[in-house]
């Protein structure tokens, strides 16, 4: 399932995302959404696993390529 139009991530899931792909370490990324670094992998993880990747890079390139920033 890794046609955008079948998969919708939540704005919270694509800001996470966002941060990532500006380079920012997970501490980071967690600081600025006021989670635990530790929710955020989590999360994370479970777009990954809904999107059909396997690490954090491929989400971020995934949703670069279907145009969600």
């Amino acid at each position: 399932m890794t046609s955008c139009e079948r998969v919708r991530l939540a704005d919270r899931d694509v800001e996470l995302l966002r941060l990532l792909a500006k380079g920012l370490p997970l501490d980071a990324v967690a600081r600025r959404v006021g989670l635990s670094e530790r929710t955020v992998r989590r999360r994370v993880r479970g777009v990954c696993d809904r999107i059909g990747v396997s690490t954090r890079i491929e989400a971020v390139v995934w949703a670069v390529r279907h145009g969600l920033f």
